[in-house]
């Protein structure tokens, strides 16, 4: 299961169509800014969806503190029939968020970088990727975190009419970093015990 840290109305346009390219299963009703559904019905529509991979968003539309994405967020995290593949961290123009550090970014013009973007895809020179439902991430252990500029934006680089490129492109790093990760475990015993995990 992918998280995507945006909820509104064109973020979730180009989710839907990102998730596509990739032959995933986008949970519309996961969308909202803020985030509407409360966690645990997140987790029943994640638990009954078709095929796998499922891409779901997660928005606290700025709330100081955490708002009602990052409470979800948890929630799913807790949730032990579940696997996190990855999250895909939105960059905004929160100046009070703590940040979150990535492990990649996807700029604007598609280049997979370690330098942490902005809103617009642009590489920055900070050292955690600021948005308003990134901060619960500093507490969890998830791999890998993606971070982009706004889905479906970026002046025009994202936009869903051309395919969501850069939103399709992070979603694909995230997908590859989980098959190289079952390769390398493939011969582990441990690794038995995610089988069941809904992804």
């Amino acid at each position: 299961m992918i998280i995507v840290t945006d909820g509104d109305r064109i973020a979730k346009r180009a989710v839907e169509i990102a998730t596509s390219n990739i032959g995933g299963r986008c949970i519309s009703d996961s969308s909202g800014n803020p985030t509407v559904l409360t966690g645990k019905e997140i987790i029943r529509l994640i638990k009954t969806a078709k095929h796998d991979p499922v891409v779901i968003m997660l928005d606290d539309n700025g709330d100081i503190g955490m708002g009602e994405g990052e409470k979800a967020l948890l929630e799913i995290y807790k949730d032990q029939d579940i696997k996190i593949l990855g999250v895909i961290a939105v960059a905004s123009n929160t100046h009070y968020a703590k940040g979150t550090k990535i492990h990649f970014s996807v700029t604007g013009s598609g280049e997979i970088s370690k330098s942490v973007v902005n809103k617009y895809g642009q590489k920055t020179k900070k050292k955690v990727l600021k948005g308003d439902t990134v901060d619960i991430l500093r507490e969890l252990d998830i791999y890998p975190i993606i971070g982009i500029g706004d889905p479906g934006k970026m002046m025009g680089k994202d936009d869903w009419i051309m395919g969501a490129p850069i939103l399709t492109k992070a979603m694909e790093i995230i997908l590859s970093s989980h098959h190289d990760e079952k390769q390398w475990h493939s011969t582990d015993s441990n690794n038995r015990t995610n089988k069941n995990k809904r992804s």
